[in-house]
């Protein structure tokens, strides 16, 4: 189907935006910063303490964000990872959702502030964004309130990239496993290799050009390291055992149908999977919930799913 009429408006006023690829990073993380800051959703969620906290990483301090829910603890917990290509964002690009999930899930959200491409290329943002699970599971666990064993990994796009990995990680390394995954419209291949139907025909017009990829890859990681299934996880061999995840995908995003395969694939390795496609809208399949019924409904379900997960530990 088309984009959703109350949608395609704004979709193609925003599209019509420079490509990212043909500006300095600084300018486009500017532009996305005020993307983020956009005004098509809901007012944002009301929780009941924000703080900002730093924990020492891999190569220097780490800043967190964490949200904090109105009602008393224990309570579960998600680590959180912002999209932006690996190269874009911050603690503020997806601070509506972080409030949401926490207000709504009434779960703790520690949202994590990872290096960033091109002058971090991977394993700089996998290795952060580890490291900060580790710390909210262990040593951060009776600071933050949280039970450990009620903990998600989430993110958005390369946000859902960052989710996953840390996962896989986790298993790899032996070290306590989370709960489940949240990944919602995630990179889950290098771009192109090889071009999927979703490249082909939403590769203009729809806000995430396929050029544009093609540009994050090529900022986050070095030709050597791009199968490394740390940076592809679609290119793992083994998915096996890794926690019950949701796989968000939007019909018109480049990205939809490697977030499907990947959906199959831990399917196939016997993995619990909730896999949905909301038909009609673009990339950004949750940021228009003041308008669109579908990024309401989309967020209806990632909150479901989350009390569903937190209920079973």
């Amino acid at each position: 189907m088309p984009l959703s009429p109350e949608l395609k408006p704004i979709i193609e006023e925003l599209a019509r935006m420079p490509f990212f690829n043909t500006m300095p990073i600084t300018e486009a993380r500017r532009i996305i910063a005020e993307i983020g800051a956009g005004g098509w959703s809901e007012p944002l969620a009301a929780v009941c303490k924000i703080s900002e906290r730093t924990i020492v990483g891999p190569a220097g301090p780490i800043q967190l964000r964490v949200y904090h829910p109105k009602t008393d603890g224990p309570h579960p917990l998600m680590v959180y990872f912002h999209g932006g290509g690996f190269a874009l964002g911050n603690l503020d690009t997806d601070d509506t959702m972080c409030r949401c999930y926490c207000a709504q899930a009434e779960c703790v959200v520690v949202s994590v502030d990872y290096r960033l491409a091109p002058e971090h290329k991977f394993p700089a943002a996998p290795n952060d964004c580890y490291a900060a699970v580790i710390w909210a599971m262990g040593k951060g666990a009776a600071e933050l309130n949280i039970d450990p064993a009620r903990c998600v990994t989430a993110g958005m796009s390369s946000g859902g990239n960052l989710a996953t990995v840390v996962a896989i990680m986790l298993r790899d390394r032996q070290q306590r496993q989370v709960a489940g995954q949240l990944l919602v419209v995630p990179v889950t291949d290098c771009a192109g290799e090889p071009e999927t139907a979703s490249y082909a025909e939403f590769a203009v017009g729809y806000m995430l050009p396929a050029i544009e990829m093609y540009w994050f890859w090529d900022m986050y990681t070095d030709r050597a390291d791009r199968h490394h299934p740390y940076a592809a996880p679609l290119r793992a061999q083994n998915l096996s055992t890794l926690p019950p995840a949701l796989v968000i995908t939007a019909e018109c995003d480049v990205l939809r149908d490697e977030g499907e395969a990947y959906a199959n694939r831990l399917i196939e390795a016997g993995v619990v999977v909730t896999a949905k496609r909301y038909e009609g809208i673009n990339h950004l399949v949750c940021a228009f919930t003041s308008v669109s019924p579908i990024s309401r409904n989309a967020v209806a379900d990632q909150i479901q799913w989350l009390r569903k997960i937190f209920a079973t530990k």
